[in-house]
C-alpha cells in the first residue's frame, strides 16, 4: 500500500470506530477475506473468520440499541471504553509498515479522532432523545451505519477522496462539538428544575 492509502486507511478506521466500532471491523475483515484488499499484517487477523463472526454478532446487537432511544444513550456510554481505545490500535495496525514511530503517532492521532467522533454521535443522539418520536432515532442510526460502510470503503478505494472529505468532517466535528456540550448543559440544567419541582420543602 501507498503512504497515502495507509494514511487513509488509518484516520477511516479511527473515525469509524468512533461511531461503529463492530461494522468497521466486519468490513475491514470481508474485504480482506475476499480479496478486495490485501491487509496490512498487523488487521490481518479482522480477516480470521471467528473475528469477523464475532464483529458480526455484535452489530446486529447494536443494530437494534443503538435505535432504541435510551438504550442506545446507555450503549454509547460502555462502549466508551471500547471504541475509543479500538480505533487507536487499528489506526496504528493501520501503519505498522511505516516503522514503530509511525505507530505510536497513529495510535495517539488515531485515538484522538476515535475519541471526537465518538463524542459527537454519543453527544448528538443524547439531544435527539430528547424528542418523543423515535423517526429522528432510526434516521440517524441508519445514517451512521451507512457512513461508517461507506467511509471505511472510500477510505481503501479513493484514499485522496476520503482524506479530502474527512477533512471537511473534522472541521464540522470542530464546530459541532461545543454546541452540542452546550446543549447537554442546557438540557441537564433543565432536567435539575424540572426535578427542583418535585422536592418536598422543608
Amino acid at each position: 500500500m501507498e503512504t497515502v492509502e495507509i494514511i487513509a486507511l488509518s484516520m477511516g478506521l479511527a473515525w469509524a470506530s468512533g461511531i461503529n466500532l463492530y461494522a468497521a471491523v466486519f468490513v475491514l475483515g470481508w474485504l480482506g477475506s475476499t480479496g478486495n484488499l490485501e491487509l496490512p499484517p498487523e488487521l490481518q487477523v479482522c480477516s480470521d473468520p471467528t473475528v469477523m463472526a464475532a464483529a458480526g454478532f455484535m452489530y446486529f446487537i447494536e443494530f437494534f440499541a443503538d435505535k432504541t432511544p435510551g438504550v442506545d444513550t446507555g450503549w454509547d456510554a460502555i462502549h466508551t471504553f471500547i471504541r475509543i481505545p479500538a480505533g487507536a490500535i487499528l489506526a496504528a495496525g493501520a501503519v505498522g509498515e511505516l516503522g514503530q514511530s509511525a505507530e505510536v503517532i497513529a495510535l495517539l492521532l488515531g485515538g484522538t479522532l476515535s475519541a471526537a467522533s465518538h463524542a459527537t454521535k454519543a453527544g448528538g443522539r443524547m439531544l435527539i432523545n430528547t424528542s418523543p418520536e423515535p423517526v429522528t432515532n432510526w434516521v440517524a442510526s441508519v445514517s451512521e451505519d451507512i457512513a461508517v460502510v461507506a467511509g471505511v470503503w472510500s477510505a481503501l478505494h479513493y484514499p485522496v477522496f476520503f482524506l479530502v472529505v474527512m477533512s471537511l468532517i473534522l472541521v464540522a466535528m470542530a464546530w459541532l462539538l461545543p454546541r452540542i456540550w452546550q446543549g447537554l448543559k442546557l438540557l441537564v440544567a433543565r432536567l435539575k428544575a424540572y426535578a427542583a419541582r418535585f422536592r418536598p420543602r422543608a
